[in-house]
């Protein structure tokens, strides 16, 4: 397929499966905005490639600025290659900027390097993306993403918390993070990978040898396994921390600090 045949696609058979959950999401948590100008995170892989091509397609409607950013922190020749080749076929004018963030990761947590690593990553982007004017950064995570992240915290963190499709950054002033994906599933975005004919890189990660092994990959498990008997659990599992009842917590925290159930004794 051409890239205009590609983009053609998400106005025909991926309309309802991808645009629409797409556009669904900027509008729900007010993503994008006339006036933006938002940097396009493009890794490589068919999440933010897909990403990109949305963002692209919405400003049809909505008059923003798109920087299409991909940030090289360490890939092999071939990865790179791959994601230069992938962003010419669908006519997507990268701005790649190198980094050593698998370096560093490995070096510093060769263990458990992915915190590390996706900290460092995230500080680049927004770095990066601050330069070229931009005040938002778009990244490409999924519903199954959201859902995975919401039972992490509570199996392995202890803890209730979303994966927000919008976040205001910490230590960059006037930045923003969203993820315009949060509605769209995993699988179609494979569908559409492969109908399309496109083939992406597998995360350059070293620790992707590790991947069947990862908390995520456990976690993904479980949900697949519940989904199976029930095809409501996924829809649950997000809809748990969009309806939660503060009064029926034993204890919760704010900007003000913790506070328990007992307070209101």
């Amino acid at each position: 397929m051409t890239a205009r045949e590609i983009r053609r696609t998400l106005q025909t058979e991926f309309v309802r499966t991808l645009r629409r959950p797409f556009v669904d999401a900027v509008d729900e948590f007010g993503l994008v905005r006339p006036g933006d100008r938002i940097a396009a995170c493009v890794s490589g892989g068919k999440d933010s490639m897909l990403l990109a091509l949305l963002l692209q397609d919405l400003q049809r409607t909505v008059d923003f600025e798109l920087v299409f950013l991909a940030m090289d922190p360490g890939f092999t020749p071939a990865h790179r290659a791959q994601t230069e080749e992938n962003a010419a076929r669908l006519a997507l004018p990268l701005e790649i900027f190198e980094t050593d963030v698998l370096r560093v990761a490995a070096n510093h947590a060769p263990a458990h390097p992915c915190f590390l690593c996706a900290k460092m990553r995230r500080g680049h982007l927004y770095a990066e993306a601050q330069k070229r004017g931009c005040h938002k950064i778009a990244l490409g995570h999924h519903y199954d993403d959201a859902i995975e992240t919401v039972l992490m915290g509570l199996l392995y963190g202890g803890q209730t918390q979303a994966m927000l499709p919008r976040v205001r950054a910490a230590h960059y002033a006037g930045m923003e993070l969203i993820r315009p994906l949060y509605y769209v599933r995993e699988k179609t975005v494979e569908q559409w990978a492969r109908a399309c004919g496109l083939t992406f890189s597998p995360c350059a990660c070293p620790a992707r040898t590790l991947e069947a092994d990862t908390k995520r990959a456990a976690v993904k498990r479980l949900i697949a396994a519940l989904a199976a008997d029930n095809p409501q659990v996924e829809a649950n599992i997000l809809n748990a921390v969009k309806n939660v009842d503060t009064a029926k917590l034993l204890g919760w925290r704010d900007e003000a600090g913790r506070h328990s159930f007992l307070d209101r004794f």
